[in-house]
């Protein structure tokens, strides 16, 4: 496929996207994220500190002064009669002699970024912010995604318990009618052990649920930053309708996944990086002055009589590396090549998963309409059975395929509606989010061209 330069629009405002479900369950739950999630808090800390990272890197640009200020007070002692000049008599009597000298001064440096290397180092941190915002984008857009796709399941859960209470109470039903046949003797025991397995099993099926269920609510309420003992979700409805998208989606559409535009911007890092390192090949020029100030009493300590000073470009290069400089070029261009090829299969995954879904939607729509006829001649070949079975003309043994014939077409017609709500919830996440046509960057005439 053909690549072009990128258009990142992941700072694109995507809304509240989950809301095209019309589920205000969802909704409520979907909106926590941005407050309670954990994960995207640690990711929103990154990010702060991607961008302090690069203030810091823009001080390197101006100069930097520091200041210095001390007070010191020297003595020594002798004993009387010596030489030396007696300004006190201590206790013991020792003669002991003192000095004061105070001192105060400032040093100022720059580097004077003629190579361009703190430059570069600041659009290559740069850059890793933006990529950093990428991933908080990512992250946030993850958690929203999990967060559906696991109220989907919990909800599908909600419609299996559905299905096996109902199971249960027609299954106790049919047990009482070969019960009812049985102590009339037209039927044997066999068809009562048979009735009493379905029976039993139809309890299996909704115990079980209940453990799926409670694992779903647990997962939503991780996502929502909170403990799974605090949290719990009423049973309820599943959403009306599953949105679908129709074939064609604009490429450009793809340009807001925070992925994509986070790998683009690690590349614009790394080729930034290479900046730096052949920097590196060039003396640095710093300019540095110094002023000092020394005296033995505070009255006279910043006259210009007790000064020392200096003023003055210095350079320093290293002349023999070894191939140092050389090995780090290098290996930046490799770095620079590996992000170029993660950029471009990120793209192609890209491309992947938003066909991979879009073919799904397509096929389960068809699928849907096809079980839900499945679905219906199951239970009527179940309801005639159980007739026939009360007349006698059939035995036990067809009704019970006819009932697990039954109950398996309904299962199946749930499990593929939480396909297609997986897939439509998959390919927003696949298109980075919610979308509106209005949101797309407009054409950009360059050389000629036109680019998006």
């Amino acid at each position: 496929m053909g690549f072009r330069p990128a258009n990142p629009s992941d700072a694109v405002d995507r809304g509240p996207w989950w809301q095209i479900y019309g589920d205000p369950a969802l909704d409520g739950l979907a909106a926590q994220v941005d407050v309670s999630n954990q994960t995207l808090k640690a990711a929103e800390a990154a990010y702060r500190q991607a961008r302090a990272l690069v203030r810091q890197d823009q001080s390197g640009l101006y100069p930097s002064i520091t200041a210095s200020a001390s007070a010191q007070q020297t003595g020594s002692g002798n004993n009387r009669g010596g030489g030396t000049t007696i300004i006190t008599t201590n206790a013991g009597g020792n003669v002991t002699s003192a000095t004061s000298q105070y001192s105060g001064g400032g040093v100022l440096s720059w580097e004077i970024d003629v190579w361009g290397s703190i430059r570069r180092t600041i659009e290559s941190d740069s850059a890793a912010a933006q990529a950093s915002a990428g991933n908080l984008a990512a992250a946030r857009l993850s958690a929203q995604a999990d967060v559906a796709i696991n109220y989907f399941s919990l909800r599908i859960s909600d419609q299996r318990t559905r299905l096996y209470q109902a199971t249960v109470t027609a299954y106790a039903r049919s047990l009482q009618i070969v019960q009812n046949q049985v102590d009339a003797g037209i039927a044997s025991r066999v068809d009562l052990a048979q009735a009493q397995t379905l029976y039993q099993q139809a309890r299996s099926l909704l115990t079980a649920e209940g453990i799926a269920r409670a694992q779903y609510e647990h997962a939503i309420a991780v996502l929502v930053g909170k403990t799974p003992a605090e949290f719990s979700l009423e049973p309820g409805p599943l959403p009306r309708d599953v949105p679908t998208v129709d074939a064609g989606v604009p490429s450009a559409l793809l340009e807001r996944r925070p992925d994509i535009a986070s790998a683009e911007r690690q590349m614009a890092a790394a080729n930034a990086s290479i900046g730096v390192a052949q920097a590196a090949y060039y003396p640095n020029i710093s300019l540095g002055g110094a002023i000092t100030f020394l005296s033995g009493g505070l009255g006279s300590l910043f006259q210009l009589g007790s000064s020392v000073w200096s003023l003055g470009p210095q350079l320093a290069a290293t002349l023999v590396d070894g191939g140092a400089r050389a090995a780090q070029v290098e290996g930046a261009r490799a770095s620079y090549d590996a992000t170029v090829a993660t950029y471009r299969q990120t793209v192609l995954t890209a491309f992947q998963q938003v066909e991979d879904a879009l073919a799904q939607q397509r096929i389960l729509v068809q699928q849907e309409q096809i079980q839900r006829a499945a679905v219906a001649a199951a239970r009527e070949a179940e309801r005639l059975s159980l007739n026939q079975y009360r007349l006698g003309t059939v035995p036990y043994t067809t009704v019970v395929q006819t009932q697990t014939a039954a109950l398996s077409a309904e299962q199946t017609l749930l499990n593929i509606r939480l396909s297609r709500l997986l897939a439509s919830a998959n390919l927003i996440k696949a298109l980075g989010g919610g979308w509106r046509d209005a949101d797309l960057p407009p054409p950009v005439p360059i050389g000629g061209l036109t680019k998006r």
